[in-house]
């Protein structure tokens, strides 16, 4: 099933909007909090009504619905779990793919709205001096999109026992000479950390490194899951399990730097230090899944695919311009008829 949140006012869609925490009509500006819909479930006065059939087609990993607002075919990925009807505009939340293992245990709203995110997009183009133009343009702004990211948060303990070989080197000097003295230490150390809320995102369609450069999010701000945070964005439900190879090998990674740089820290003031035996051992306490909020602008520019990312609750940016090669060639041509043209100036004055 798939569920849209109607206004109680003028029978239009909710979407969850950003700095006011609550779903606002668009037309007639009614609020309605998140919590009295989840309270209330489905009340006469603030009904969810299906937007699509119970019956779905499957076309390999897609899979279609009927949109009953408008009757158009919504076509949409396996892993999709929220999303906009492209003909009508109506919100569309995936029910059946955010019930029981699916359901995340967190969501981080939107704290950015999508007109904030194109200002930023806008300011961050000017930071370009190569940029090409066709990227200033409105209609590709226009693009941007608000994604709701799955995410796995990792708790862990972790034990690093290590024995190290440590130096203290001093020098003096006694008449035209200078001695070097070099004293060793046998030094061991055990730490034990706990680390908690490590993030690892779970898309295959979004890149590592996008998603890691994201961080810090706020968790103070992360509240129980509801599924009209989720109107009015798109949302993907996670490609991968928190107990997948590439994912644990990715957070542990993270976490044996964790427990090394603690290690480290521990042993201090040395002139050198050369470790004889380091054994670490990891040990998962457990992974919440959780939806975090991104917004997106991806753009294609000499057959290169771009993103430009925005973390939804901090405002963080993220991302690569492309440079014009006819900018870079101007101003290349610029600068060496600047130059010829000064030394011929000095020329005839010095003649």
């Amino acid at each position: 099933m798939v569920q849209t949140y109607k206004c109680p006012g003028c029978g239009a869609s909710l979407q969850f909007t950003p700095g006011a925490g609550e779903l606002v009509c668009e037309y007639c500006g009614t609020h309605v909090s998140v919590e009295q819909l989840e309270q209330d479930q489905a009340p006469a006065d603030y009904k969810v009504e299906n937007q699509v059939d119970h019956s779905k087609e499957a076309h390999g990993d897609m899979n279609s619905y009927v949109c009953k607002n408008c009757g158009a075919h919504l076509i949409v990925e396996k892993h999709t779990s929220a999303t906009t009807c492209a003909y009508c505009g109506s919100p569309a939340v995936i029910e059946e793919r955010l019930e029981g293992v699916l359901k995340p245990a967190g969501v981080i709203p939107f704290k950015i709205n999508k007109e904030q995110a194109k200002e930023m997009f806008r300011k961050w183009i000017c930071t370009g001096f190569f940029t090409p133009s066709v990227f200033k343009k409105q209609a590709s702004i226009e693009q941007i999109k608000g994604i709701y990211v799955p995410f796995w948060l990792y708790d862990y303990e972790a034990e690093a026992d290590a024995a190290a070989d440590c130096t203290r080197v001093s020098t003096e000097r006694r008449g035209d000479y200078r001695y070097t003295h070099t004293d060793h230490y046998h030094v061991e150390r055990r730490v034990r950390s706990q680390y908690e809320k490590i993030p690892a995102d779970a898309s295959e369609k979004m890149p590592d490194d996008v998603m890691d450069r994201m961080e810090p999010y706020n968790y103070g701000e992360i509240v129980d899951f509801s599924m009209p945070y989720l109107s009015g964005y798109e949302s993907e439900k996670y490609n991968y399990e928190s107990n997948d190879v590439s994912m644990v090998k990715r957070i542990e990674d993270r976490v044996n730097s964790y427990i090394y740089r603690d290690l480290q820290s521990t042993v201090n003031g040395y002139t050198g230090v050369t470790y004889l035996r380091k054994d670490i051992s990891l040990r998962r306490k457990q992974a919440k899944y959780t939806l975090f909020p991104v917004w997106i602008l991806t753009y294609r520019y000499l057959n290169q695919n771009f993103m430009f990312a925005i973390n939804g609750q901090t405002g963080k940016q993220v991302g690569k311009l492309p440079n014009s090669k006819g900018k870079i060639w101007g101003s290349i041509a610029g600068i060496t008829f600047g130059i010829c043209f000064a030394l011929l100036m000095l020329g005839g004055l010095l003649g």
